[in-house]
């Protein structure tokens, strides 16, 4: 047939709100994910986890699992195949939890100690739970704190420099008229999407095919193939449809597990994570430990930027929370330094957590700011006017473009900032106390090579192949109004196929730079297309294909700080009874290039602010001392916020044209977390007078400030830096032996966990449910 394009281009898909082109699958259930995809006579494993945090692997006991019914295979560190970790991947070197079975070291709780492989799941878990594993157990060490003497400087990485230095930071703050010197702490915080971790395995002629839930296909194919020795070639990996990943879904332990199960069974192999099993296998975000000094003339102008943050990582595998980048991009001085220092434990490696450095980093940056205005007795916004920087602060670079100071006027009309009293504690409603706060937000704009193609189809629809990811962000339907756009086409007539190793290479769905480097790989391609197709042109039974790869254009885009920016506000109540902060309102004002569908693009922003609000008021992962574990490891007792806690919320944008971008467009999907715990502690502080500097804002935390306020400002003085509640002492120092009968949902769970007290108890003598609230998984 013959295609005759829009006369004119008016290229106006971009910017209009369009609704999921699965969204009808979604809420139909049509649409299936990894662990509901059928295949042919499946078998199924089930990981069993340790239950020491630091010693050997003795023995497994297998001989009687493997006499259980439907159990075909218990694999180990004796018997499982070899497999390489040896290597560089995408994203560097990769954690050796996924080296299954290579040796019988455990470094923590929840280390991966064997797989029962059993043709159902059922059988599976059962045989898990009656397998017997001894160990020899050593003295193990969780505890992280400010001043520990093994703390380090970790060596600078593709993500982040270590430390950066500018002018003489000391002299500064000597001469400054004001100075703030805060410590601030945030604890363990954990990521899980609604959906689990799950792959299935198998072997078809010859190629290894993987059906996932990932954040990038051709990544992790690339991955099994280092890891098994294989022709990448060899490797094809699906992921169709993603129920939310937040940095968790990479490459797993329960993929390695899969493959390793299906090549030795020669059948389809699926393994799915417990919840439980999540909290030790996939990352987290690690706790922080943040000295903030900041040096100000009279002015306010800042003289003096000192950010140093400490996390912790595992002792097999290192990772740097990033929370001092935020001050490299926000905020200049005479002289400036940030740095990142590590301590190395018994627990598991933390990873990627939407916002990774930003969302810790923005709590401890932004109260700063916070208290700096207070001590000037300038208004915060007009204090960040104060120190708005021309060029990146460290690094001396052009901004593509910064609209921070649009995004903080536009809010403060909106919020009615003119009308605050700036005064703590001047408003109340009976016994509550109500205050209003502001931040910040920034998070980088990255982009990665990738390839697409699209292809003008003989009935006169296009078909893009972009091997996107859809973590629930809505990118199929971004890729429709970006091909739509370039082909100068109604979105109706754009097809999208996705999420498959086969279509080529592609960035991952990560770091808020999924849809800008698609977008230019679709663009670059539906653009040689047009001009391929000619008006009037035929089109063969096959089609015409265009094709594009961005590598070259990508390294040669010219160097600028690429960033999102926004503000946001809070209001907030808190209860002087009870110590119940309630927030009351929440706004965003962002400026984050071309927003290609505003309807996606909304839901991503509250998303963020919601976990930003949870990151304030809720969320704190405990550990105990004595077993290493995770104190509730699971939803009931990891407390986020809930339906009831989160208030109204609005999310807007200011136009912010990036002139020498290809696409215009800038990441949105981490943004919206940044900042919101900041504008929320600066708020609770308006409305007492009191200064929280560790997260999460309890309500015992409240109450004590309170107390204590007369004494000091510092809220409850200096509890541990993770403010966690640690339910026991640290283990002794004597080397022990124990046998373990593995129940694999509880391997990360203490022994007596002490949230279970006073609660009902089945006839099993188990804890029974606890009725008084429900709390739903996370969603994008």
């Amino acid at each position: 047939m013959t295609i005759t394009p829009a006369a004119p281009p008016s290229r106006g898909a971009l910017g209009a709100t369009h609704t999921r082109v699965e969204g009808r699958d979604k809420v139909t259930g049509a649409a299936r994910y990894a662990g509901e995809i059928p295949f042919t006579r499946p078998d199924h494993g089930w990981l069993v986890l340790s239950t020491v945090a630091r010693g050997r692997i003795r023995s497994v006991e297998d001989s009687s699992v493997l006499a259980m019914p439907g159990v075909l295979t218990v694999l180990h560190h004796g018997n499982a195949p070899r497999v390489d970790t040896d290597y560089v991947g995408a994203l560097g070197r990769p954690n050796p939890v996924v080296g299954l079975f290579q040796h019988d070291r455990v470094p923590f709780v929840g280390w991966p100690v064997a797989l029962v492989g059993a043709e159902t799941p059922e059988q599976a878990r059962e045989a898990a739970e009656t397998l017997v594993v001894r160990y020899d157990e050593e003295p193990h060490d969780i505890d992280f704190r400010s001043g520990r003497a093994d703390a380090y400087t970790p060596d600078d990485n593709p993500m982040a420099e270590a430390e950066t230095t500018k002018g003489d930071v000391e002299a500064e703050l000597g001469a400054a008229a004001h100075v703030v010197d805060e410590e601030c702490t945030t604890p363990g915080e954990h990521h899980h999407p609604m959906e689990p971790h799950a792959a299935t395995a198998r072997w078809d002629r010859g190629r290894l095919f993987v059906v996932d839930s990932d954040q990038g296909s051709s990544w992790v194919a690339d991955e099994l193939a280092s890891l098994f020795s294989l022709d990448p070639a060899a490797v094809r990996v699906r992921s169709e449809h993603v129920g939310g990943a937040f940095g968790s879904k990479g490459v797993g332990p329960h993929q390695v597990a899969a493959v390793m199960a299906t090549t030795l069974l020669r059948r389809p192999v699926r393994v799915v994570l417990t919840r439980r099993q999540m909290f030790s296998l996939i990352g987290f975000r690690s706790p922080t430990s943040q000295r903030v000094r900041l040096g100000a003339d009279a002015d306010g102008r800042l003289r003096a930027f000192d950010h140093r943050a400490l996390n912790l990582t595992s002792t097999v595998h290192e990772f740097v929370e990033s929370s001092a980048v935020l001050g490299r991009v926000m905020y200049d001085a005479d002289a400036h330094h940030t740095l990142h220092r590590l301590v190395r434990l018994d627990v598991p490696t933390p990873s990627w957590m939407r916002a990774p450095g930003e969302a810790p980093g923005s709590f401890a940056v932004e109260s700063a700011l916070g208290e700096l205005a207070e001590r000037c007795g300038i208004d915060p916004i007009a204090l960040r006017a104060r120190n708005e920087p021309v060029t990146g602060p460290v690094s001396g670079l052009p901004f593509s473009s910064r609209r921070l100071l649009a995004c903080f006027e536009e809010g403060a009309r909106r919020f009615g900032w003119a009308h605050r009293d700036p005064r703590p504690g001047a408003r109340r409603e009976g016994r509550w106390l109500l205050g209003t706060g502001t931040a910040a937000a920034t998070y980088p704009s990255g982009v990665g090579a990738s390839t697409a193609a699209v292809t003008a189809e003989q009935d006169g629809t296009f078909t893009v192949r972009v091997n996107a990811a859809d973590i629930g962000t809505g990118a199929r339907t971004a890729m429709v109004l970006v091909a739509a756009d370039a082909l100068a086409v109604d979105p109706d007539r754009i097809r999208v196929r996705i999420a498959d190793s086969d279509l080529g290479p592609a960035v991952i769905a990560g770091g808020s730079m999924g849809t800008r480097s698609w977008a230019w790989a679709v663009t670059v391609a539906a653009e040689e297309l047009g001009k391929r197709l000619g008006p009037g042109g035929g089109i063969p039974p096959e089609g015409v294909t265009a094709r594009s790869d961005t590598s070259e254009a990508v390294a040669a885009l010219a160097k600028k700080e690429r960033h999102s920016f926004g503000a946001q506000f809070a209001e907030v109540a808190v209860d002087i009874t009870t110590g119940e902060v309630r927030v009351r309102r929440l706004l965003g004002i962002f400026a984050a290039g071309t927003i290609v569908n505003p309807l996606t693009a909304r839901s991503q922003f509250i998303g963020g602010m919601t976990w930003g609000l949870s990151m304030a008021l809720h969320e704190e992962a405990v550990r105990d001392h004595s077993s290493g574990g995770h104190v509730g490891a699971d939803l009931a007792h990891y407390h986020f916020a809930a339906h009831a806690d989160v208030p109204p919320i609005e999310a807007d944008w200011v136009d912010d044209p990036v002139p020498d971008d290809p696409v215009g467009v800038k990441g949105i999907g981490e943004i919206g977390v940044v900042g919101v715990a900041a504008a929320v502690a600066n708020a609770v502080w308006h409305a007492t007078g009191v200064r929280h500097r560790h997260l999460p804002i309890r309500p015992d935390r409240v109450l004590a400030a309170g107390t204590d306020r007369h004494r000091s400002d510092r809220g409850l003085g200096t509890p541990d830096v993770t403010g966690e509640r640690h339910v026991a002492r640290r283990a002794g120092t004597r080397r022990r032996h124990r046998v373990h009968r593995h129940r694999p949902d509880r391997a990360a769970a203490p022994r007596t966990p002490p949230v279970a007290a006073g609660r009902p108890r089945t006839s099993s003598g188990r804890p029974g449910p606890v009725r008084s609230r429900s709390h739903g998984a996370r969603s994008a």
